[in-house]
């Protein structure tokens, strides 16, 4: 998620965009080493804050590891960040809130650090324009029944994907909040999406992340673990082959809705955990499942910008939000708007590969575009008969 993407491609073919440009926070990139020194120095969180402010500590929470890390005001967005250099968020710099710190700009060799920049807008001469602007996560505690926030160990999925990575807050180990690990683990489907109250589409990637999540907790912990789905959908290649590896290794699939997660326990055995009460339809009957953690498997959804951005650029939308393309079948690429085209889930749910593909043509099909140098445009009003 993060900052909507607006990328441009080539110059000079009439079409002129104002767009906010995104600082990268107070570093020039020109003289930036991306060295790393500043984030390494930066005292927040590694002194009392109390002692240079009389505001007491907050921390600061990373989002790219879905709030499960700190992190400090000077830092990378992510791994894969361009430009990879660290960013200062003014909100949490101690610099901009009390004046008191500068350690940052000091440590710098290179002096690349000027707490004088200022937002600036940009205008760039484009030939073609690939918007690329993601998807939003659907918050969960919209299903207050979930417990998604109230129960310590109700996690969302891409949580849980940040947990299992190697590099993430808990250097790949899965464990409850408590610092040990669950022997019973439920992961749930279609949070929000295939749902008249929320989302009626169906978000492609849930079935296969679930299986994945399933295969590595079980690797990693050797914990019992549920699927509740109401359908698997294991469209793409090889995918079929790995829900069946995944079946072989001991996956328990529970066909059916969760109706309700609580806390409230009846047996002894339930005692000390979380109750998933769901159907399971093969059997025809509501079932009670103890477990340690639940991982909801959340929808995509538009970003939460989808109109704005469909404005400026004359986009339309879908009744799902999506933008819509020119042609569900001989232009998904395209858009009403000519020169302008779509990229990744900001058209709709799709997964990696999809995604890849997707961009790749659009990337084309600018490219195809600028090269002719000049294109007529469109006819925007009907001409008057005998004219």
């Amino acid at each position: 998620m993060g900052a909507s993407a607006i990328n441009f491609f080539g110059r000079g073919v009439n079409r002129r965009v104002e767009t906010p440009f995104q600082q990268t926070g107070d570093v020039d990139l020109d003289v930036c080493m991306a060295c790393g020194a500043c984030a390494t120095v930066c005292p927040t969180g590694a002194i009392n804050l109390e002692q240079i402010t009389d505001k007491k500590p907050i921390p600061i929470l990373s989002e790219f590891d879905a709030q499960l890390r700190k992190r400090a005001p000077v830092y990378v967005p992510f791994p894969q960040a361009v430009p990879n250099i660290p960013a200062i968020d003014r909100d949490k710099c101690v610099h901009f809130t009390t004046g008191k710190c500068g350690i940052c700009k000091e440590i710098c060799v290179a002096k690349a650090i000027d707490f004088e920049q200022e937002d600036e807008i940009v205008e760039v001469e484009v030939g073609a324009i690939i918007v690329a602007t993601g998807f939003d996560l659907f918050d969960p505690t919209a299903i207050s029944r979930y417990g998604y926030k109230r129960f310590d160990n109700v996690i969302t999925s891409l949580e849980a994907e940040r947990m299992i990575s190697s590099t993430g807050p808990t250097q790949g180990h899965v464990v409850l909040k408590d610092g040990t690990e669950p022997k019973d683990v439920a992961i749930v489907h279609c949070v929000g999406s295939r749902d008249e109250n929320y989302h009626e589409y169906c978000s492609r990637v849930c079935c296969m992340h679930g299986l994945k999540q399933a295969h590595l907790i079980k690797e990693k912990t050797g914990a019992n673990v549920y699927q509740m789905y109401i359908d698997m959908r294991c469209f793409g290649k090889g995918y079929e082959e790995f829900y069946k590896r995944v079946s072989d290794e001991g996956i328990n699939f529970i066909r059916g809705k969760v109706a309700q997660i609580t806390d409230v326990t009846l047996p002894d055995e339930e005692k000390g955990k979380l109750i998933v009460v769901c159907e399971d339809t093969l059997l025809g009957s509501m079932i009670r499942v103890p477990v340690d953690m639940v991982i909801l498997s959340v929808a995509l959804e538009p970003r939460a910008d989808a109109a704005d951005v469909a404005g400026i650029f004359s986009l339309e939308q879908g009744e799902d939000g999506f933008f819509k393309e020119k042609h569900y079948k001989i232009d998904p690429l395209g858009t009403l708007a000519d020169g302008i085209y779509l990229a990744g889930c900001c058209q709709g749910p799709k997964d990696i590969p999809d995604t890849v593909a997707q961009a790749i043509g659009a990337a084309a099909k600018a490219l195809a575009l600028v090269t002719k140098g000049e294109v007529g445009a469109a006819a925007k009003t009907a001409a008057v008969a005998g004219e």
